[in-house]
């Protein structure tokens, strides 16, 4: 036993005769120093308890009173036989039994017992161990101190239960909610134990709980606006979609699933309304770099980066350099080659394209980009592969009342006026052209300004023209390649 007075002083005859009549006795105030009554702890009471001596048998503890419990010592092994406390530690037990001179305390109530001790531990709401021993309709089987008893499959844990049978042959602790019928009806509760510790659990969670921390959460359900984060027993956040990471985010399963571990950041705490749990917020992006801080200076106007196409608008597409980094490409900028009327005929979402970066705003975060730059201006090249007067084949693009428009390279059509089609060496020809079909025609202008280029008939009626066609298209002229041909042939006939 504990013995709390190690001296008491004497009191002279002076002293006594100053104490007044309404003082304390000696009694009172040995009682009153060596703690509270014995009687202040009550079968049932859940107490926290010092760690004074460890027995062979047992383990004694301080109870705040002036008699020290003993617990079982076996009750604090772990799986492998080891003892869990050392002297000076604290544990929460039970009150399970009071005699005079002994308090004995536990975890719960186990093994050998009886109905009597059932009946008790549901009027006192002692915990008491049992095991699982089968499945039964609406819940289970489950054996406490040599008796039967019933938990509803909805009182075995917190969470809904997929798979009953994975609880059969466990041992855990229930509250004995139903004694009836002189014990021929007994109904346990394990929820509500894990009710109890979720609820002190939270409490001390919430009581340190602060903006700007960062804290590890395991994710318990996803919804369409974002991801739930258990971040303690019966403490959920709310990570929502636009925070789960710097890249666009469409459906939060494709940044994380249930049961995935990580690391969030909490960035607001709203009280909740009518007794209701606290509103968390939190960020999942937020825990690393905003990428437009700490990757932006890899890009530079000029640079031909490669890119995944995000998402397409009516104005353009837009596309990602890196995750977080997201720029646009105006729909003007999307081809040389071909009038773009949306964006889907030249980009697919999740498609991968080379892009010329043109312009970087870092103070409003925005990329402008280009994928038509990176092929280069076909028509830029015009001067260095054609010229006036060369004939060229092309094909019709489209046949308006007024001309047809033929194409003579990709991204570079020029119009053949209706008006010319009469000095064609086959109008008829012309007439009947439709999209798709090999036409000759002769370049007539270029204006590199207006993007515009002249065409007239590759084959006309006086006869010109046709020589044209075998212009080399390196801009060689058939007059260098005349007086080539008469010094050859000058040249044999003197041999």
């Amino acid at each position: 036993m504990n013995n709390h007075v190690n001296k008491v002083e004497t009191m002279t005859e002076d002293n006594e005769n100053d104490i007044p009549e309404e003082e304390p006795s000696f009694a009172e105030l040995l009682d009153a120093y060596e703690g509270r009554s014995a009687d202040a702890l009550q079968v049932g009471d859940k107490v926290a308890v010092r760690v004074i001596a460890i027995g062979k048998d047992a383990v004694f503890v301080d109870t705040g009173t002036k008699i020290d419990g003993s617990v079982e010592r076996a009750e604090l092994l772990d799986d492998d036989g080891q003892l869990t406390c050392e002297v000076g530690d604290t544990l929460d037990l039970f009150v399970v039994a009071r005699e005079e001179g002994e308090i004995r305390l536990s975890k719960a109530l186990s093994g050998f017992g009886g109905l009597q001790m059932l009946q008790e531990a549901h009027e006192s709401q002692i915990p008491v161990e049992g095991k699982v021993q089968a499945t039964c309709k609406g819940g289970f089987d489950v054996r406490l101190l040599q008796q039967r008893a019933f938990c509803p499959v909805s009182q075995i844990d917190i969470r809904y239960v997929e798979t009953p049978e994975d609880f059969v042959g466990q041992t855990f602790s229930f509250l004995v909610t139903q004694f009836e019928a002189r014990g021929r009806n007994i109904v346990v509760s394990r929820r509500r134990l894990l009710e109890k510790e979720r609820e002190a659990s939270r409490e001390a969670f919430m009581a340190d709980l602060k903006p700007d921390t960062l804290h590890e959460g395991q994710v318990v359900r996803l919804v369409p606006f974002g991801a739930f984060v258990e971040l303690a027993p019966g403490v959920e956040g709310l990570c929502h979609i636009s925070e789960l990471s710097w890249s666009r985010v469409e459906n939060a399963g494709d940044v994380v699933r249930e049961g995935d571990r990580l690391t969030v950041k909490v960035l607001e705490i709203k009280p909740g309304e009518d007794k209701q749990l606290p509103k968390i917020a939190l960020s999942l992006k937020q825990v690393g770099a905003n990428p437009w801080e700490s990757d932006i200076e890899r890009f530079k106007a000029g640079d031909v980066v490669p890119a995944k196409i995000t998402r397409c608008a009516p104005f353009g597409a837009f596309a990602e350099l890196t995750p977080g980094i997201e720029g646009l490409i105006h729909i003007s900028e999307l081809s040389f080659i071909k009038r773009v009327r949306k964006p889907e005929d030249i980009v697919t979402p999740g498609e991968t394209v080379s892009v010329m970066i043109k312009s970087v705003d870092r103070k409003e975060r925005k990329l402008s980009l280009s994928l038509r730059d990176v092929g280069g201006d076909p028509w830029q090249r015009l001067p260095d592969k054609y010229r006036q007067g060369q004939v060229v084949t092309g094909t019709v693009e489209k046949k308006a009342p007024f001309g047809l428009f033929v194409a003579i390279e990709p991204g570079v059509t020029g119009l053949l006026p209706k008006a010319r089609w009469q000095d064609a060496a086959d109008a008829g020809r012309l007439e009947k052209a439709k999209p798709g079909d090999a036409l000759p025609v002769t370049i007539e202008s270029i204006d590199l300004e207006q993007r515009r280029l002249g065409l007239g008939p590759g084959e006309r009626a006086d006869g010109g023209g046709n020589w044209q066609s075998f212009a080399p298209s390196g801009g060689q002229s058939m007059g260098s390649l005349a007086d080539k041909l008469q010094a050859a042939l000058k040249a044999q006939k003197e041999k």
